[in-house]
């Protein structure tokens, strides 16, 4: 099922590049990561709320709330540089690119929740390097 959801989030991953591609064209990027982020967390509580998940707040526990809040503040500010990247950029490049967090998720998931390299990772890792070069080379 996780397999499922993944490919959904790159087909929306996909929309999201070219919808803000067309929509920050006349727009300052953080502006329209702002109008961009009201939506997310009203889609977010909208959800919360339907599948009626709002009272689990109350048991999140202190280290869960400090790393969300520094997953909060991460994806904030990864969405900025990707909005000010696709107002600079060309939207293939740039998701080119933004792909690389795969290979920045491998380095950082060894250092800090001592997850293993296989051969399959590695190589995986490498050649998304590699056509991440090719594509923007």
């Amino acid at each position: 099922m996780w397999a499922f959801f993944a490919l959904l989030s790159a087909i929306f991953a996909a929309f999201t590049s070219i919808f803000a591609k067309v929509g920050i064209r006349d727009v300052n990027s953080n502006l329209a990561t702002a109008i961009r982020t009201l939506v997310v967390v009203a889609m977010a509580w909208i959800i919360v709320f339907l599948t009626k998940n709002q009272s689990g707040i109350a048991a999140i526990s202190k280290k869960s709330w400090f790393f969300l809040i520094a997953s909060g503040l991460s994806t904030g500010a990864s969405w900025l540089c990707y909005y000010r990247s696709l107002q600079l950029g060309r939207a293939t490049e740039v998701a080119a690119v933004d792909k690389l967090s795969i290979v920045f998720t491998l380095l950082l998931a060894f250092l800090f929740l001592h997850d293993s390299f296989t051969l399959k990772s590695l190589l995986g890792c490498g050649l998304i390097t590699i056509g991440t070069l090719l594509m923007i080379g």
